[in-house]
């Protein structure tokens, strides 16, 4: 027996995870509970550590780097910097044949040309994020949809930048009228495609998608579409965004 086999058998159960059943630390969720079987809840909590000194030693167009003095546990300080960013969203646009639209196009820190989602900052402060998506999607990828749902809302590099990202699903996707967005820089060169879903997750795990938003959203889609509730079971495209609050 490999051990793939050993990992099949032993230790994920199947039908637990259809149902949402207990988890391999012994909690049951059956219920709905977000809580292990010590109690914890399982979910990110605002906390803030003592800061002695903060300076802004860069402020580029739209980020910059801030630098601060953090009390540690153990009583004593130490330096941390990082990059303070307005905040993004970002967009899966699901076709009615579970193809997912993605773009080509060059990032240079990595001297790469990557398949991503659609994205974009936000660029007022307070900015609705669903108003910003939806003006991405049609700068983009000159696409428009009908249904808005939020995937799943994370910090993009929480040990290295401040920057909070929502991704949201759009389905029931239609071509935009009126004219085209006048591309710019690197936008200039954007290739699109569609792609099904299983063959996104596929190339994922053969280390051929490196872009992490379009990693985190194809894996968020693929766990929503397989797992209880399917896609209704997502929140609605209005729901609160602690990291980046916001007026309806």
């Amino acid at each position: 027996m490999d051990d793939q086999d050993t990992f099949d058998r032993d230790a994920f159960d199947r039908d637990a995870f259809d149902r949402g059943g207990s988890g391999s630390d012994g909690s049951d969720r059956r219920d709905g509970s977000d809580r292990d079987g010590a109690g914890r809840r399982i979910a990110d909590v605002a906390e803030e550590w003592e800061v002695r000194g903060s300076t802004t030693p860069f402020q580029g167009k739209v980020t910059g780097v801030r630098s601060e003095e953090v009390r540690m546990p153990d009583g004593g300080w130490a330096r941390r910097d990082y990059q303070i960013h307005p905040g993004s969203v970002s967009v899966l646009a699901l076709d009615d044949q579970q193809r997912v639209l993605i773009l080509r196009q060059y990032r240079h820190p990595v001297r790469q040309r990557l398949w991503e989602l659609p994205a974009g900052l936000l660029d007022v402060p307070g900015e609705n994020p669903l108003h910003a998506a939806q003006r991405e999607l049609y700068e983009e990828a000159h696409c428009k949809a009908g249904t808005w749902r939020v995937l799943v809302d994370f910090y993009t590099s929480p040990g290295g930048t401040d920057e909070a990202l929502r991704l949201f699903l759009a389905t029931d996707l239609a071509e935009a009228e009126g004219e085209r967005y006048e591309a710019h820089g690197e936008e200039l060169e954007i290739e699109t495609a569609r792609v099904p879903v299983a063959e996104l997750v596929r190339l994922i795990h053969a280390g051929e998608l490196h872009n992490p938003t379009l990693i985190t959203g194809t894996l968020a889609l693929h766990a929503a579409l397989t797992g209880p509730g399917g896609l209704d079971a997502l929140r609605p495209a209005d729901s609160p965004w602690p990291a980046r609050p916001f007026e309806a």
